[in-house]
């Protein structure tokens, strides 16, 4: 790291002096060992910014293309005369970001780097609010060309990120100490990228943040550290399928579907020189007819000889390249197959990626719940004809079989839980988690499916599911069939039997009024919805006969019933 002159010592930071002017103005060290720190913070957290990158498209190498970008950017600032000043730096790392920029995000990290060397060349650079000025203006400036360069603008994303970041640097840094400014920045920038979750559909539906938004942080936490020796701690931002680490494809999607999510074959990336800036225009307006994110930069702010980096995702690699000679000279041309990419990440089918984002596997018995419970979305895997018990291993099928990333089961009963074990350790992957719902009945799971919410983070929706099961009392009508002492007395074969969990609480001599006795036992205790699934022995209308007394001796209370026809059972009973 560089030395810093005295000016300055940094009035409320933590953890040590700012280092951020000389005598002589803004340090050119600091900003090379910027580049370097944000190199090395890249290239830990490449693996979670892949992991968050579902937007324009699932191909999980924001962290890559940002370290990439980074890197080129580092190597230049480095290379620098010795007696360069910071504009000289940042202009180098600038011009060097969109000449090797990768990827969307990369592009919008050169803009980055291109809006602080702007501003510091329009900025003096003399005083002690020098790294204010620049960082304020240029973060605003950054924002403004980024948010240009994109043909549709999306809230939510990293360009959201950036607008508000610049908004709260321009709002502190006229009163700010350097290093207090660049943390409330870097906290700004936080607080930006948890809610692009919110702000972006296809952030919300997987649960993740903005990758492009989480690689912006590293930049601003970089700055955090160099300025006054203090790492920041943030939280593991999780990703869809949290700790993959290499460049993918995820391909998750709701239906199954085998193709990235994208309707374009190519991702085609290169640099114009020789282009007056007022052909871009018609550039963007052809690579817009070809496909989408389209983003095209410059590196200067020439009007005429301008050198710029151009993005866009298409099924027409070569009218993409024709299009950028039809403007000026053409070179450093990219072409990545989105296709051929998936492929190679999942050449080994034990570990290719799933299909799916959620799936539920639920275990039933009877035609009736079959149907019900696929007709709600769950994976059905059947119990046998008389209602008996499930071999672990067919479940744990049924788990691959889904192909997804997360998978939540509920067994219902028909597995003992020890078995449980060996299903969650041969069902498990590096792409798949498996969470087991203690649900003991079909009525639990029927309860858990309801709140089932796909949008919701999969920790979240676990959760909301386990609470909803649990919720549920459960109960049953059989018929015994052997003679039997039970906390209601001794039974004899024929006679009704209703169960509360696993105990006999009720003795009856026909269907209904054992049904009706259960539900009032069950309601005693509160309740506002019972829930009952027709078994195979139920009678003809003890269904309405119950529905009637529900209505009649608990006013209020909703009632709902399903012919399910599991084996060995009248009914079961659910009360929530």
């Amino acid at each position: 790291m560089s030395a810093i002159g005295p000016n300055d010592a940094g009035a409320g930071s933590a953890g040590g002096a700012d280092r951020v002017v000389s005598a002589a103005g803004l340090d050119a060290g600091v900003l090379r060992d910027w580049f370097d720190v944000c190199v090395d913070h890249l290239t830990t957290l490449r693996a979670e910014i892949n992991d968050l990158n579902v937007f324009p498209i699932p191909d999980s190498d924001t962290g890559s293309n940002m370290l990439h970008t980074m890197s080129a950017a580092a190597g230049a600032a480095r290379y620098t005369d010795p007696a360069a000043t910071a504009a000289d730096v940042l202009r180098a790392g600038a011009d060097a970001a969109v000449g090797q920029a990768r990827g969307n995000s990369g592009i919008i990290l050169s803009q980055v780097l291109v809006g602080l060397a702007d501003a510091a060349g329009i900025e003096t650079v003399d005083d002690v609010l020098s790294f204010n000025r620049l960082w304020a203006a240029g973060l605003g400036l950054a924002g403004l060309s980024a948010t240009r360069a994109v043909s549709e603008p999306r809230e939510g994303t990293v360009l959201t990120v950036l607008r508000e970041t610049a908004h709260t640097a321009s709002a502190e840094a006229s009163t700010a100490a350097p290093g207090d400014l660049a943390r409330a920045v870097a906290d700004a920038c936080a607080d930006a990228l948890d809610r692009t979750t919110d702000q972006l559909p296809e952030l919300a539906a997987a649960g993740v943040v903005d990758a492009g938004g989480r690689g912006l942080l590293v930049l601003l936490d970089a700055m955090v550290e160099v300025l006054t020796g203090v790492t920041t701690p943030r939280r593991r931002y999780e990703g869809a399928l949290s700790g993959g680490g290499d460049p993918r494809a995820h391909a998750i999607v709701e239906d199954g579907c085998d193709e990235v999510s994208s309707e374009m074959d190519y991702e085609v990336m290169y640099v114009i020189t020789g282009a007056a800036a007022q052909r871009i225009p018609t550039l963007r307006a052809a690579l817009d007819e070809l496909g989408d994110a389209v983003v095209i930069v410059g590196d200067s702010g020439a009007d005429t000889g301008e050198r710029f980096s151009v993005h866009v995702h298409t099924c027409d690699a070569g009218a993409a390249v024709e299009a950028g000679l039809a403007v000026g000279e053409v070179s450093d041309i990219r072409i990545t197959c989105f296709v051929l990419d998936a492929h190679k990440a999942s050449t080994d089918t034990s570990d290719r990626l799933p299909a799916r984002r959620r799936a539920v596997v639920t275990v039933v018995a009877g035609d009736g719940a079959a149907e019900l419970f696929a007709s709600e979305g769950a994976h059905v895997v059947r119990a046998g004809p008389d209602g008996t018990a499930v071999d672990a291993e067919a479940i744990a099928a049924a788990i691959r079989d889904v192909d997804a990333a997360h998978v939540v089961v509920m067994a219902n009963g028909a597995v003992p839980a020890q078995d449980l074990v060996t299903v969650a350790a041969s069902a498990r992957s590096a792409h798949r988690a498996v969470v087991f719902l203690p649900t003991l009945s079909m009525v639990q799971a029927l309860s858990a499916l309801a709140v089932h919410d796909i949008s919701a983070s999969p920790d979240a929706d676990a959760y909301a599911m386990a609470e909803a099961a649990a919720s549920t009392r459960r109960g049953s009508v059989v018929i015994a069939t052997e003679t039997a002492l039970t906390l209601a007395g001794t039974c004899e074969p024929g006679d009704l039997l209703g169960l509360i969990g696993v105990d006999v609480l009720v003795i009856g001599s026909d269907q209904v009024s054992a049904a009706t006795a259960l539900v009032d036992l069950m309601l005693g205790t509160g309740g506002e919805l019972v829930t009952v699934l027709a078994g195979s022995e139920i009678a003809d209308g003890v269904v309405d006969a119950v529905e009637r007394h529900v209505s009649s001796a608990h006013p209020g209370v909703e009632f709902v019933a399903y012919p399910t026809g599991q084996p060995g059972e009248v009914l079961q009973v659910g009360v929530e």
